[in-house]
């Protein structure tokens, strides 16, 4: 468990940038229960959801592994360039399919 989650500075973060909890939900890869969760610091954040989290919202990820309330700092981890290209796509193409949906219902109004 994490030793503390700084959700005011998330929250805060996620409108600077536009962005919506949800928008962080789907980077990361969780539910929303998932989501809940974190945010009620009752589940833990990955290093691989530390690395994501901060290409999403553009910080470092000794800063997002402060945030979290990780008590060892993540170290730069080499990253397997071909896996990280494909996982980033996967991300992409929700976000982009999800934008997609909301541009529809917005038009069908």
């Amino acid at each position: 468990m994490a030793l503390f989650f700084d959700a005011g500075w998330f929250s805060k973060r996620l409108a600077a940038l536009n962005l919506q909890k949800q928008d962080m939900a789907r980077a990361a890869g969780w539910t929303p229960e998932e989501l809940a969760l974190v945010f009620k610091d009752q589940k833990e954040v990955s290093a691989r959801e530390v690395e994501v989290l901060s290409a999403l919202l553009h910080a470092s990820p000794g800063e997002i592994a402060n945030r979290c309330g990780i008590s060892t700092p993540v170290a730069a981890q080499p990253l397997n360039a071909a896996a990280q290209i494909d996982h980033l796509q996967k991300r992409v193409a929700a976000l982009e399919a999800h934008v997609a949906s909301l541009e529809a219902a917005l038009r069908s109004r």
